[in-house]
C-alpha cells in the first residue's frame, strides 16, 4: 500500500485538476475564488454603523427533565421576527426564537437526547457537526421532520427521496462519548442546507470533561463562544439569499452564486460588528466559522507587545496537545479554533479590533474588545493540554480517493458523481485506520461526519499551520492533495462526506459513506 503519494502521482493529479478546471470554465460556470467582489451580494439597505451593538452571548439551555443516565431538552424551529439590523425587523427561521439558537452545554460519557420540534413551512434535518453519534441521530439529509400537521412539505412538495420522515417532531440522541470539544448545530437538509442555514438554524453545542476541567483554564463569563458569519439584507430588512428556484423543488443557487454566497454585513453572535466590553485578563473564544462559504484570517489590531495575541488551545475536536502562539487565524467555513487572549497584556481602555485580513472595507472588520481596568491576574496556561492524536498511518488497512471537482456536465462533484442518496461512496470498517488522500480543483472545506482525522500532508510536505489537532473539517486549497488518517469508530450505518461550502453541498458535492462492523 502506497502511504505517501508519489510525486508523479501527484503531477498527474494536478494535471487532472487543471483539466477539471478548463472543462468547468468552458462549461460556463462563473469560478471565482471565494473572497473576490464579485462574488458579493450587496445588501439592500444601508448598512449600520460598526463597534454600536453590544455582543449578545447566546443563552444556555436549560434541560426539561433530567434522568439518572441522560439529559433531555426540547427545542422548537420557528419564524421569529428578530431586530439584527438596528431598526428593521429580519424574518429568520431560529430555534427557539433566537439566531444563534440556544447553546446546549453536555458532558463526555452522559447522553443528552434533544426534541426538535418543527413549526417551520418545510422538512427540518438537525446535524451535530462534530458529534460522535449514532447513524439516525447524525443528520442524514434524508432523514426529514416535516411541520406538524403535514404529510409532506409544500415547499419540497416534488421531493420523493426521503429515507425517513417524522411528525412534527424528532428525538436525537447523543451519547457524548468523545473528548471535551467545541460543536455546533445546523440544518443539514438535502439541497437547501445553505438557505436553512443562512437564515438562522445554527448553535453551539459545547462538551466538558474532567480533563478540561482540570488544566484551569478561563471559564464562565470568560468563557465565550463567537459564532462568526457574514450575510446580505433586503431593503426590508429581511435576509437576501439568491435561490434559483424560490420554491426550493431545485437546489441551490443561481448560476452567478454556484461557488458561494458572500455577504456584506458581518455578524458575531448574530449582531452586525458588536463590541465586546473586557477585563484586563485571560478569555477564552471559542470561534466558529458558521459563513456558508466566507473564509476569515483573523488578527487583533493592534497586537499586544511581542506578538502571539491569539493562543490556540483546541480545534475541531477538542485541545491540543500544548498551546500555539499565534498572530492569526485563518478559519475556513465550520472549522473551530478555541483560543485563549490576555487583555492584561494592553493598557486599560485599549480599544482592539478583530480584524478580517481576508475583506476589504466593511468585512475586513469582524468586531472589537473595549478593556476595562484593572488588570487581574490569571492562572497561566498549562504547558500540556492534553495528549497528541493517536492515528498511526502505518497500521492503515487501506488508501482511497477523493477527488473534488466541478464537471460541466454534472456541476460539483465527488470522483466525477454528483450527489445521489444511497449511493456508497467507500464503506470503511469500523475501528480501522485509513489513508484517505483528497484532491481540489478549487477552494474547498471538506468536512466528515461521526469521527475526526489527523491531517498527514498537503501536497507531500507537512501539514499546514492551522491542520493541528484532532479536525473535522479541512481547508483545501486549489489544485492541492491532501492526506489524512481517518479511523471511524462504535457507531454503524450512513454518514457523509462533503464540502462544507454550503452552496458546493446543496448543489451535490456530498458522498454517502458507510461503516460496518
Amino acid at each position: 500500500m502506497t502511504r505517501r503519494m508519489t510525486r508523479r502521482g501527484f503531477l498527474g493529479t494536478a494535471a487532472t485538476v487543471a483539466g477539471v478546471a478548463a472543462a468547468g470554465w468552458v462549461g460556463g460556470a462563473h469560478l471565482l475564488a471565494p473572497g473576490r467582489p464579485e462574488l458579493f451580494l450587496p445588501s439592500e439597505l444601508p448598512l449600520p454603523p460598526r463597534f454600536r451593538s453590544p455582543l449578545p452571548i447566546p443563552r444556555v439551555l436549560d434541560p426539561v427533565r433530567r434522568a439518572a443516565d441522560a439529559d433531555y431538552y426540547e427545542i422548537t424551529q420557528r419564524i421569529a421576527e428578530l431586530e439584527i439590523i438596528p431598526g428593521y425587523r429580519t424574518p429568520a427561521w431560529t430555534y427557539d426564537g433566537s439566531f444563534p439558537g440556544p447553546t446546549i452545554v453536555s458532558r463526555s460519557g452522559r447522553r443528552t437526547v434533544v426534541r426538535h420540534r418543527n413549526e417551520l413551512p418545510r422538512p427540518t434535518v438537525v446535524h451535530l457537526h462534530g458529534g460522535h453519534t449514532p447513524a439516525d441521530s447524525d443528520g442524514y439529509p434524508m432523514d426529514v421532520t416535516v411541520p406538524a400537521g403535514h404529510e409532506r412539505s409544500t415547499a419540497h412538495s416534488g421531493h420523493t427521496g426521503f429515507r425517513s420522515v417524522a411528525h412534527g417532531h424528532r428525538d436525537y440522541s447523543y451519547p457524548n462519548s468523545q473528548r471535551a470539544a467545541t460543536l455546533w448545530y445546523h440544518d443539514h437538509g438535502h439541497g437547501a442546507t445553505g438557505y436553512m442555514v443562512w437564515h438562522g438554524l445554527a448553535g453551539f453545542h459545547l462538551v466538558h470533561d474532567e480533563e478540561e476541567d482540570a488544566l484551569g483554564l478561563p471559564g464562565g463569563e470568560h468563557d465565550i463562544p463567537l459564532m462568526i458569519t457574514d450575510r446580505s439584507f433586503a431593503v426590508d430588512g429581511s435576509f437576501r439569499y439568491p435561490l434559483a428556484d424560490p420554491q426550493l423543488h431545485t437546489h441551490g443557487v443561481t448560476e452567478t452564486y454556484m461557488n458561494g454566497v458572500l455577504g456584506d454585513v458581518i455578524l458575531v453572535n448574530g449582531a452586525p460588528w458588536p463590541v465586546a466590553r473586557v477585563e484586563a485578563t485571560r478569555y477564552r473564544f471559542r470561534l466558529l466559522n458558521a459563513s456558508n462559504a466566507r473564509r476569515y484570517r483573523l488578527e487583533l489590531d493592534p497586537p499586544p507587545p511581542g506578538g502571539a495575541a491569539l493562543v490556540q488551545i483546541g480545534s475541531d475536536g477538542g485541545l491540543l496537545a500544548r498551546p500555539l502562539p499565534r498572530d492569526r487565524i485563518d478559519a475556513a467555513p465550520a472549522e473551530r479554533f478555541d483560543i485563549v487572549v490576555d487583555f492584561a497584556r494592553y493598557r486599560p481602555g485599549t480599544r482592539v479590533r478583530l480584524v478580517n485580513r481576508l475583506g476589504s472595507g466593511p468585512t475586513g472588520e469582524i468586531m472589537c474588545f473595549e478593556i476595562s481596568g484593572p488588570v487581574r491576574d490569571s492562572p497561566p496556561l498549562p504547558v500540556r493540554l492534553s495528549s497528541d492524536p493517536s492515528l498511526d498511518p502505518r497500521r492503515a488497512v487501506t488508501t482511497r480517493d477523493f477527488h473534488f471537482q466541478l464537471r460541466p456536465d454534472h456541476g460539483w462533484t465527488i470522483n466525477g458523481r454528483p450527489y445521489e442518496a444511497g449511493q456508497i461512496l467507500a464503506r470503511p470498517r469500523l475501528g480501522t485506520t485509513e489513508i484517505w488522500r483528497l484532491v481540489s480543483d478549487f477552494r474547498h472545506p471538506v468536512h466528515i461526519h461521526l469521527d475526526p482525522f489527523v491531517v498527514l500532508a498537503r501536497n507531500n510536505r507537512a501539514p499546514g499551520p492551522f491542520d493541528s489537532g484532532w479536525k473535522d473539517t479541512i481547508d483545501m486549497n486549489p489544485a492541492e492533495a491532501v492526506e489524512i488518517a481517518v479511523r471511524f469508530t462504535d457507531h454503524p450505518g450512513t454518514y457523509m462526506l462533503h464540502c462544507h461550502n454550503l452552496e458546493h453541498e446543496d448543489m451535490s458535492m456530498m458522498a454517502d459513506l458507510v461503516t460496518e462492523e
